[in-house]
């Protein structure tokens, strides 16, 4: 039986640095409370959390790795893999649902011939169902990139999203 080596990353000169000014919100003593916010500076940086990352990140805040993975893997806005250049999230929660964000998605099927939570072939979208955005009364509403697109939306409306990213 072999062993394997796990790679060894070291966190950006940046990353450290957003970091440092994160802690200095909280007691010398609770450092894990910066988790959250390495993990989306690493994030951020690299387009997604891998494991090493996770563990550079538990050494520099001096907390045991398995406190990082169990944030990493409880919140789905943390990418555990390497996701496509842009990300989709539709709301199918009730009030969504209720106001079509089920057309949404049959038109990202079709159209784009992949399911929720599927890269496209050509690596351009990662489109994913997530649960309430906060904004039922602009429902359905879709979070492309971390920005939130409400009112409303339409598959003819997500479109015009899609193109304004290429644009």
């Amino acid at each position: 039986m072999s062993a394997t080596c796990e790679e060894t990353v070291k966190l950006s000169d940046n990353v450290r640095k957003e970091i440092d000014d994160w802690l200095t919100r909280f007691p010398p003593e609770q450092k894990r409370s910066a988790t959250l916010y390495a993990l989306r500076m690493v994030q951020e940086e690299n387009g997604w959390v891998s494991k090493p990352h996770m563990n550079a990140i538990a050494e520099y805040l001096e907390i045991a790795p398995v406190a990082v993975y169990e944030v990493a893997t409880f919140y789905t806005m943390y990418d555990l893999e390497p996701k496509g250049k842009h990300k989709i999230g539709v709301c199918t929660n009730v009030s969504c649902q209720l106001c079509g964000s089920d057309k949404i998605v049959e038109h990202i099927k079709n159209k784009y011939q992949v399911g929720l939570n599927e890269v496209t072939k050509d690596g351009k979208y990662f489109f994913q169902e997530v649960e309430c955005l906060g904004s039922c009364c602009g429902a359905p509403v879709v979070i492309v990139d971390d920005k939130h697109y409400k009112e409303k939306l339409t598959p003819e409306g997500l479109e015009k999203v899609l193109q304004e990213l290429e644009g």
